[in-house]
């Protein structure tokens, strides 16, 4: 995984691409278009440096470059949400994950594997998904 967290506009390509899966990058402006107000030009350099981040990867399908997300959706957000705790809200240990259940980012077996990683104590979570 990427060392450094991604930018509220990475983080919008990736929720896509969580949702919908591999897409070209006319597929992901498309899907995302409304909620950004992005060119596609702006989309095409955003994956770009996503791609050299290591956030998604390319691969060329049929002469065309589809573009999928390369870190899995529940070891991202916890570690961020494990983040924010530390680093805002100067919370240690274990984190409740209840608040999070409601989401509609998380399926009901992707709420469960979040809330068992951020309930794990800060000692056995630091090292997940790194």
């Amino acid at each position: 995984m990427t060392a450094t967290a991604p930018s509220q506009a990475e983080l919008a390509v990736l929720k896509h691409l969580w949702t919908a899966g591999p897409q070209s990058a006319r597929e992901v402006q498309d899907g995302i278009a409304a909620a950004t107000g992005w060119s596609y030009s702006t989309t095409r350099t955003l994956l770009a440096r996503m791609t050299e981040k290591g956030l998604v990867k390319r691969q060329d399908v049929h002469g065309l470059s589809v573009f999928e997300a390369r870190v899995e959706k529940v070891t991202l957000m916890g570690r961020l949400i494990r983040d924010f705790a530390a680093n805002v809200l100067d919370m240690d240990g274990p984190l409740p994950a209840t608040t999070f259940a409601g989401s509609r980012l998380f399926s009901e077996e992707e709420a469960q594997a979040l809330t068992a990683l951020l309930e794990m104590s800060d000692e056995t979570g630091k090292g997940e998904g790194q």
